[in-house]
């Protein structure tokens, strides 16, 4: 049983990555089908597979999206793992989400390389984002999460992140910006705000993995 309880209005940081740490992502397209994903399936009624989905006519297709499980506040898509931040808005709205997302994203991407077995590394993870503060710097983990990890080659070619539609998008894209922007004077500072704070987030991150290191060498 999961021991975190999701509440409506509240804010979670899900993450998982792939088992063994293997690549959830081989290329583009993949990322794009993720990404799709993540828009079609946060719906109260199940819309079935994708591929069912894409024979309906666009209106229709509209009318399933109208009501959403989650709101996403931030996310990023890395090669071997992702992260959201989720605000869930209806009745166990992120473990719904969650469930129809992984099982049809790792249905299309066995059958794309011809495996079987699990993807994910078990269950997602979650974690309640309980103080404003929090909630600003895990915006900040999120956004630049590919910077986190310094990544770098095919893998950096691979990130989709919503840091780029903080900065550059406008107020009608994907996620519901305004939980964080409205707590800045601009887009430009809220970016000024996260490549500041993220030196202090590599080097914790840095610290923990030495820690974690020296705890399985004893």
């Amino acid at each position: 049983m999961r021991k975190i309880k999701f509440v409506s209005g509240e804010y979670y940081h899900v993450y998982n990555r792939g088992v063994d740490k293997r690549n959830i992502f081989n290329d583009k397209y993949d990322v794009e089908r993720f990404f799709q994903c993540m828009d079609e399936f946060n719906t109260i009624k199940p819309i079935g597979s994708l591929y069912e989905n894409s024979f309906l006519a666009p209106h229709q297709q509209v009318k399933r999206k109208s009501k959403k499980l989650v709101n996403f506040i931030t996310y990023c898509l890395n090669s071997n793992h992702f992260h959201f931040i989720l605000e869930p808005i209806s009745e166990n709205g992120i473990s719904k989400f969650m469930h129809r997302l992984s099982t049809g994203y790792s249905w299309y991407f066995n059958n794309k390389n011809q495996r079987s077995g699990s993807l994910f590394q078990g269950p997602f993870k979650a974690t309640h984002i309980d103080s404003n503060e929090y909630l600003l710097r895990v915006s900040v983990y999120v956004n630049l999460n590919f910077k986190v990890h310094q990544l770098g080659g095919l893998a950096a070619k691979l990130v989709k992140s919503s840091w780029e539609e903080y900065i550059f998008g406008q107020t009608d894209q994907f996620c519901k910006k305004n939980v964080i922007l409205r707590q800045f004077n601009s887009k430009r500072e809220y970016g000024s705000f996260a490549l500041e704070t993220l030196p202090e987030i590599i080097e914790r991150k840095k610290r923990e993995k030495e820690v974690s290191d020296l705890l399985i060498e004893n």
